[in-house]
């Protein structure tokens, strides 16, 4: 059950990154040009998911709307992961006073959520990919601030840290020799499952105009365009949102497949 997880969510991520990829190179139609000829058609041989109230291809918005989800959510995940870990490696490794600090800040950075700041960021400049992935990536943060200092403090509890400290290797290579490749696994784990947040988190910034601007198709977009037609064409929102299940779904698997694969304890207790 453990390594099917894994798999499952390998395989629902590989179907996104590949209809990401796919749609830079080839889709059924323009996916942002508007035909009034062809508004609200149902599922054919030449729209295989039918038109919007635009009469544009839902396929083809839902192919493009994959390559904005996987930018947003590398970048916003790099950016937690650049800010998040050396913060957490710093409290763990000099613990006292200034871990206090370090955690007590990123209590405080709680308090922001990925919505909050998209706001006052588009107040500030204005609601662009750019804002939500700054917005996204900092909300994320604190989350790895503290996966990097448990893994920090656990790693610096060896004896061959120890060991190294005691011979006088400087603080900045102990963490670049042990500290960092032993918390990998666990950043890796915890990448993931950001990434799924990341798309979530996109998608409802999207819904209410904070994210990418028109008329570039995001999937957060669709379902607000469709909520017109929820009851007319109630399908017009199904195919969005099971795109967003799916690939929230497939990174939430993958973290927790990798996580039962690299975590040691649980490897004990089979």
């Amino acid at each position: 059950m453990k390594r099917a997880n894994l798999v499952v969510g390998v395989v629902l991520v590989a179907l996104v990154v590949l209809t990401a990829v796919v749609s830079w190179v080839w889709t059924p139609h323009d996916p942002i040009r508007v035909n009034p000829a062809t508004v609200l058609r149902p599922p054919g041989s030449t729209y295989p998911l039918g038109t919007d109230g635009f009469g544009i291809d839902i396929l083809s918005r839902l192919m493009v709307s994959a390559r904005a989800c996987l930018l947003i959510g590398v970048i916003a995940v790099g950016i937690a992961a650049v800010l998040g870990v050396p913060l957490g490696v710093v409290a763990g490794q000099r613990g006292g006073w200034l871990s206090e600090v370090i955690m007590r800040a990123t209590d405080i950075w709680y308090a922001f959520p990925a919505l909050l700041l998209a706001i006052l960021l588009a107040a500030a400049v204005g609601a662009s990919t750019v804002t939500a992935m700054v917005a996204i990536g900092l909300a994320t943060v604190p989350a790895f601030a503290r996966i990097a200092r448990a893994g920090t403090v656990q790693v610096m509890s060896h004896d061959y840290v120890s060991a190294a400290r005691v011979s006088g290797t400087r603080p900045t290579m102990i963490a670049v020799r042990h500290v960092l490749p032993n918390i990998a696994p666990v950043i890796g784990v915890q990448a993931s499952v950001s990434f799924g947040i990341a798309i979530l988190a996109e998608a409802a910034l999207s819904y209410l105009g904070l994210s990418t601007r028109p008329p570039t198709p995001t999937w957060g977009r669709m379902l607000r365009d469709a909520q017109t037609y929820l009851f007319s064409n109630p399908e017009l929102a199904l195919w969005p949102g099971l795109a967003i299940g799916c690939a929230v779904l497939g990174f939430n698997l993958l973290g927790d497949g990798l996580r039962d694969l690299l975590d040691p304890r649980l490897k004990e207790i089979r």
